[in-house]
């Protein structure tokens, strides 16, 4: 059997009129993806170290076509309080990313390992909840975090109002109940014939085979909770507690364009970098979510 896996065989790649227009395509398709991509992120670049006067007059331009002005990143650090609202943003990320691990996990190891009998009707449920726009349940969350369920204690203006809906994330819920599902059997038959209770099983043998979907999960929660804007701003009236995307608008009332502008850029960096530091990781669980082999 041919091991070809390319979308041209070893034969066509030999004819020249088949060869280049293929090459010119995948440079073409490449060039824009890398100007899709990262167009946005240098032409910020490009803003926040430019004059106003330099964005407003020729906004679609590339390069500063005056001095370059370094210092409106500095700036916009001091100035704008950059740094005292990406720690709030830091705190409310890595909130969300534990509190996602322990929702996902727990919930996914009842549905593939444990597998109660109303398993089947919980897990549609779940991924019902999918179908539902953001915007019908906000109102009824709202609610439930001015008077929470249990405790009856409002918890507004505190970092639990935004660590505790996001945990309950559909889709990361199936997603790692798919890859536990991929788990072979026989290694927990194994350990229960051993002893093993439920607890030993989920701490000894699903979490350390799962962690490649689990910093798949931590990574999705961080940047959703990044980019989050509305939720905090409802939740989090508190100035004080407010993450950058909930103060960067405000700063911009009070501060010019390019220094905004660098503020943005500043917001911007940190979960692009995330991302580019741990890809391999991320593209490594995904690429494992549809099963292991033993």
């Amino acid at each position: 059997m041919s091991d070809e896996r390319g979308a041209l065989s070893d034969a066509d790649r030999k004819l020249t009129h088949i060869r280049v227009p293929f090459v010119i395509g995948q440079v073409v398709v490449l060039l824009g993806l890398l100007v899709a991509g990262l167009g946005p992120m240098l032409w910020l670049l490009k803003a926040a170290i430019s004059p106003t006067q330099d964005s407003v007059r020729s906004p679609l331009g590339w390069f500063p076509s005056g001095r370059v002005e370094w210092q409106n990143l500095a700036t916009a650090w001091q100035q704008g309080h950059i740094g005292y609202y990406l720690t709030n943003t830091a705190y409310i990320a890595a909130g969300t990313a534990v509190v996602s691990l322990i929702v996902c996990t727990t919930a996914g190891y009842v549905l593939s390992v444990l597998r109660p009998r109303w398993g089947v009707l919980l897990s549609a449920l779940i991924l019902a909840t999918l179908f539902v726009p953001h915007i019908v349940s906000l109102v009824p969350l709202y609610l439930t975090v001015l008077k929470l369920p249990l405790v009856h204690t409002n918890i507004t203006n505190t970092f639990w109002a935004v660590w505790l809906p996001p945990a309950a994330s559909a889709f990361n819920v199936l997603v790692v109940k798919r890859f536990f599902d991929s788990i072979p059997r026989e290694y927990f038959e194994a350990a229960r014939i051993d002893g093993a209770g439920s607890v030993r099983v989920f701490t000894s043998i699903v979490l350390p085979l799962s962690r490649p979907i689990l910093g798949v999960v931590v990574l999705l929660s961080i940047i959703s909770s990044w980019k989050d804007y509305l939720w905090p701003l409802l939740v989090l009236t508190n100035p004080d507690l407010q993450p950058v995307s909930v103060a960067l608008p405000k700063i911009a009332k009070v501060t010019e364009l390019n220094i905004q502008l660098a503020g943005l850029f500043l917001a911007l960096l940190i979960p692009v970098l995330l991302f580019l530091v741990f890809q391999r990781a991320f593209l490594r669980g995904v690429g494992l979510s549809g099963g292991i082999k033993a």
